[in-house]
């Protein structure tokens, strides 16, 4: 923040210097909020889409709800992940996670001891735990690019509203004050000027 400034020329430069370092930056930051803002609506209908998708995955469930039930295998055993693969991506200078699959832990059963429908059960409900993960994924993404729209929001408020203000107007006042004290010491000097004519004067007519 700009500091309570003396009224010389040094610190006429160094606010002036700080402006500058200000007003080179400020773009930068308005440059990163307006991306930060742009992928933020992009990303929206992105989550709508996959929180619409698990919802028709559930409802596409609800019809093996009782074979479900009754199955003497605990289907939960067949659906624990073993890795939710992640990537790294950098967007406006923030690292976020991207979703690339699901592995499921592998376990053998029996095609023969297992009911028919089995196969097609464990698919549709490992595509609900897949859907459901790259959910999660999408949902810290947004949380992270939030926090830090946030972040660089204040400081384009901080930049915009006060520190930038402040030196313009410690600049202004500085630069008043070193005018008067300018004008001041001309008068002074045209004063000791004339005082010093009038001397000479007055003991030329001694």
């Amino acid at each position: 923040m700009a500091d309570k400034p003396k009224f010389n020329k040094t610190a006429l430069k160094a606010q002036r210097d700080a402006l500058a370092k200000y007003e080179k930056f400020l773009p930068i930051l308005l440059l990163k909020k307006m991306q930060l803002q742009l992928v933020l609506r992009q990303l929206e209908p992105v989550l709508e889409g996959k929180r619409r998708e698990l919802e028709d995955i559930v409802a596409g469930i609800k019809p093996w709800a009782g074979l479900l039930s009754e199955a003497t295998i605990d289907m939960e055993d067949f659906l624990q992940i073993d890795e939710v693969r992640i990537k790294k991506d950098n967007i406006a200078g923030v690292e976020v996670p991207e979703f690339d699959g699901v592995l499921f832990k592998e376990i053998l059963y029996s095609l023969f001891a297992t009911p028919a429908w089995m196969d097609k059960a464990l698919q549709v409900l490992r595509r609900m735990v897949a859907a459901r993960e790259e959910l999660r994924v999408l949902q810290e993404k947004e949380a992270l690019l939030r926090e830090e729209l946030r972040t660089t929001t204040q400081r384009v408020n901080l930049f915009e509203k006060k520190l930038i203000p402040e030196l313009k107007e410690n600049i202004r006042k500085i630069k008043i004050f070193l005018g008067d004290e300018e004008t001041a010491a001309v008068g002074r000097a045209k004063l000791a000027k004339a005082k010093l004519v009038l001397k000479k004067k007055e003991v030329a007519y001694a």
